[in-house]
Parts: structure tokens; C-alpha cells; sequence
């Protein structure tokens, strides 16, 4: 597979990330509103970045011919995600505090553990795909985006358990908690964003 091909391959995937968050984010979102579950409006607002991170791997490929064009892409890529996600670090820890604070009782949602369940399923294998194609193309910006990628698949297990521990057990808590368990992984990436570090292994390199 010669590089173009590689490169058409990448931009498909990508904008299934994008045809597929967007749907995430917007049910996510509602469903979180609904139940008053801070972890699902977190999980839905992660998403929203999540697109961000796509687009951005989009803007890099449309770059890949341009060598310059390219290395000040993943340079300013790397910046723009930090940013985002130290925000939405700040929001699901503030939110979550709260809740635990007043003790806030989310209802169950059924179609939030639905959601979960299937982005455990979707996102690492989007992410493989993307990562190995990320490799193979010599892209530090965008086997990072993979890394954005995987980090959902990480993110929706962890928003699964406490969802269920809810629906399951009533333990109200687990929900904040999750939210909570998700802030540092989030945060860690935003810096590592604004440093500029590759967030991939070793074995990307």
C-alpha cells in the first residue's frame, strides 16, 4: 500500500470517528441531562473534544504532501487539544465535587449503559486501525490521535461501571466517582498536549 493509499485510508477512518462521536456526544449529553449524571455529560463533553482530535487528524492528512505544513500542524494540533482537555478536566472535577458534596442522586439510564457498552466495543477497534495507519505513515500527531481515540474506549468503561453501579446496587455515588476516576487520564492528556509530548508508546516511535 503506497503512502496516498495510506493516507485516503486514515482520512476514512477518521471521519467515521467523527460520524460516530457525533452521535455519542449528542446522546450522551441528553441522556446525562435527563438522569442528572455529571459522568454521562462529561463522557458526552469528551466526545465533543473527541471531534476536535479527529478534525485536527483530518487538517494534518490534507497536510501530508507539505513537509513544512506538516510539522507546524502536529506542532499546533498538540496545543489546541491540551487546551481543550485541561478545560474539561476543570468542568467534570468541579461538577463531580458538587455532586458528591450535595449528594445528588442521578437516575438510572438505561440508554447511558447502552451508549457505554457499545463505545467499549467501537472505539479500541477504531483506535488499532488508526494507530497502526498513524505508524505506518511516520505521524506523531496522528498515532497521538489515536491515543485520544483509545482514551474514549478507557473513559466509557470507566462511565459504565458507575452507571451500573447505580442502576444495579442504587449506589448514587459511584456515578461522581466515575466522573471523578476520569479527571486525571483527561488531565494528563491536556498537559502532555500543551508540552507538545508524544503521547504514544514507545513502540510508535
Amino acid at each position: 500500500m503506497d503512502r496516498a493509499q495510506l493516507v485516503a485510508r486514515s482520512r476514512r477512518l477518521n471521519v467515521a470517528t467523527l460520524g460516530y462521536n457525533s452521535l455519542e456526544g449528542i446522546i450522551a449529553i441528553a441522556a446525562g441531562l435527563t438522569a442528572g449524571s455529571v459522568a454521562l455529560v462529561g463522557f458526552g463533553m469528551d466526545s465533543g473534544i473527541e471531534l476536535t482530535a479527529s478534525a485536527v487528524a483530518l487538517w494534518r492528512l490534507s497536510a501530508d504532501s507539505d513537509l513544512v505544513r506538516r510539522a507546524d500542524v502536529e506542532r499546533m494540533s498538540h496545543r489546541i487539544i491540551g487546551v481543550l482537555f485541561l478545560a474539561l478536566a476543570s468542568y467534570v472535577a468541579y461538577e463531580a465535587g458538587s455532586s458528591l458534596w450535595r449528594r445528588e442522586e442521578p437516575r438510572e439510564s438505561l440508554v447511558g449503559i447502552a451508549l457505554a457498552a457499545a463505545s467499549v466495543v467501537i472505539m479500541p477497534l477504531l483506535a488499532r486501525a488508526k494507530r497502526r495507519l498513524g505508524i505506518q505513515l511516520g505521524s506523531r500527531a496522528l498515532t497521538a490521535e489515536s491515543t485520544q481515540t483509545s482514551l474514549c474506549a478507557y473513559l466509557s468503561a470507566i462511565l459504565l461501571g458507575g452507571l451500573v453501579l447505580n442502576a444495579w446496587l442504587g449506589w448514587w455515588w459511584a456515578d461522581p466517582l466515575a466522573a471523578l476516576a476520569m479527571v486525571p487520564i483527561i488531565a494528563r492528556e491536556g498537559v502532555e498536549g500543551l508540552r507538545g509530548e508524544d503521547t504514544c508508546s514507545d513502540a510508535c516511535r
